[in-house]
């Protein structure tokens, strides 16, 4: 069985204001993939951004460790898992304040692939990439694997391999003083001002809950759309705005931070269909079993169950890793 170990590393995260201001309008763009539960709990003294970050650590899970040597995957640099992470903002990758390394890149991303190595007997060998170039360097055989928020579709999965590990979860946030409490079908944002990322999948969800409320006679929702993701968040907390749809990771993070917003409703991010978000690699390389088996172990062993609620994303918990689940459908 894989051993939990956590390692604290003091660094100052000076991204954490851009994470709050951010929510889930820049994250919308950039770590959604292209593409409720009660209120996130306030910051604790253990995990509160400013305070020092924890990796959680394994050590080598003879069987995933096996199913590797099986395989017949060969690594790009032996020894070593070359996994792609970005470094956008906090809760999920981020680049800690007074570090320039790819190994400090920090948040459930890159602590992930740091423990699939781990699991896997192999050395850790994290790279930054941009949102637009993991595809093309996953397939050319530059990165061995990809733990970057990545979902599962039905077009991606002609192209990759993936072992899921978390849900893909859209979140409603408003002020933390509003008087919505929950938002969960078309009926409940009927006439509010609803702020969305342009071109995304929650964006697509509006439009289509507009279309519900239309089709019953009822005032649709105003979606607003904002480049300056400081003007969206002065917009939401002046009551220009009466809600922040967008993904919940990052939008929880920046509730947990600040205490300026809560979370009144929980959408999957394929709506209506379920999402997930998984490590990916190269189509048919070998590699995805041992990644699976090593994330299974994770989860039974109680490791994942620490890695999660440390980031503040308890509610996008999966139970088991599975190869290759079902994906978005095509459009």
């Amino acid at each position: 069985m894989a051993i939990s170990k956590k390692q604290g590393i003091a660094i100052g995260v000076g991204v954490v204001a851009v994470a709050a201001i951010v929510g889930g309008v820049f994250a919308a763009v950039n770590l959604s993939g292209g593409d409720a539960e009660a209120a996130a709990p306030a910051p604790t003294e253990t995990n509160k951004a400013s305070d020092e970050i924890t990796w959680f650590h394994t050590d080598p899970i003879p069987e995933a460790v096996a199913a590797l040597e099986d395989s017949g995957f060969t690594p790009i640099e032996a020894g070593k898992l070359t996994v792609a992470v970005g470094a956008f903002v906090p809760p999920l990758s981020y680049q800690p304040d007074g570090t320039t390394a790819a190994t400090d890149v920090a948040g459930t991303e890159p602590n992930l692939g740091l423990l699939i190595a781990e699991g896997l007997g192999l050395e850790y060998n994290p790279q930054v990439v941009a949102w637009a170039d993991w595809p093309l360097g996953i397939q050319s055989g530059k990165y061995d694997l990809i733990t970057s928020n990545v979902t599962v579709t039905e077009e991606r999965k002609e192209l990759y391999d993936f072992a899921s590990y978390r849900e893909d979860l859209l979140g409603f946030y408003v002020r933390a003083d509003s008087d919505i409490d929950s938002i969960s079908e078309s009926a409940d944002i009927s006439g509010l001002k609803i702020i969305v990322g342009s071109g995304t999948n929650q964006e697509q969800v509006l439009l289509r809950w507009n279309e519900e409320l239309e089709a019953a006679g009822e005032a649709p929702a105003e979606l607003q759309y904002y480049d300056d993701t400081a003007a969206a968040t002065l917009a939401l907390q002046s009551g220009r705005a009466d809600a922040n749809f967008g993904p919940n990771a990052t939008s929880a993070w920046a509730a947990r931070e600040t205490g300026d917003t809560k979370l009144v409703g929980i959408v999957p991010g394929g709506w209506p269909d379920t999402a997930q978000i998984a490590a990916g690699t190269a189509k048919g390389n070998g590699l995805i079993d041992a990644v699976s088996i090593v994330i299974n172990t994770l989860i039974e062993d109680g490791t994942y169950g620490e890695l999660l609620p440390y980031w503040g994303l308890d509610s996008e918990a999966v139970t088991e890793s599975l190869v290759n689940p079902a994906g978005l459908p095509k459009p």
